[in-house]
């Protein structure tokens, strides 16, 4: 069973996030589950998490928050937190472009055990959807964030305990120079 935990929820409109407002997040761990069952994934950066590929005829009802940078991009920088055991980090976040479609779509799943480790299971469930990631159109694969990264190599609260290659680093930090994610629009749900 795939259950949806609460840092997932996060991931609505006006977040910066993907997100879809068409699927509710009970409904996208249910095609995880399927998805999951007929081998649709990959392994992620650890054993216990895993990128499960969501179905193309699905892909069409999620949002895609990033843009392509180019010499026209401007951006916004800001020093925040996710979580407020968090240590803070400078966001950084384009204030215009058109946001790219979505080629295709990840759901992170993280088994129960790896959540436990830091108590970050919100349900007794084997696997909880963490993250919804859309993913351009063009781009092969969505390299982690390097924040991200770096708080799961540092083991900083927040992070889930993980080591990463030196072509993994300069694989996110080489995308993240050339994408990022734009302000998101504040308008209510449609």
């Amino acid at each position: 069973m795939v259950a949806v935990n609460e840092f997932v929820r996060r991931q609505v409109k006006g977040s910066g996030k993907t997100y879809s407002s068409k699927l509710s997040f009970e409904e996208i761990a249910l095609h995880a589950e399927e998805r999951l069952g007929d081998n649709h994934f990959r392994q992620g950066y650890r054993d216990g998490v895993v990128l499960v590929e969501v179905s193309p005829t699905l892909v069409p009802h999620f949002i895609c928050p990033l843009v392509k940078i180019d010499e026209n991009t401007k951006f916004i920088t800001e020093r925040v937190k996710r979580r407020e055991e968090e240590k803070p980090y400078l966001r950084i976040r384009a204030l215009n472009g058109t946001p790219l479609p979505a080629g295709k779509v990840e759901l992170v799943l993280y088994r129960h055990d790896v959540l436990k480790e830091n108590n970050e299971h919100s349900t007794t469930e084997k696997w909880e959807l963490i993250s919804i990631n859309a993913i351009p159109e063009g781009v092969d694969a969505l390299p982690m964030g390097p924040v991200t990264m770096m708080r799961n190599q540092l083991e900083f609260p927040g992070g889930t305990k993980g080591h990463y290659s030196s072509e993994q680093w300069a694989e996110s930090v080489e995308f993240w120079q050339n994408y990022a994610v734009l302000v998101p629009d504040k308008s209510p749900e449609e």
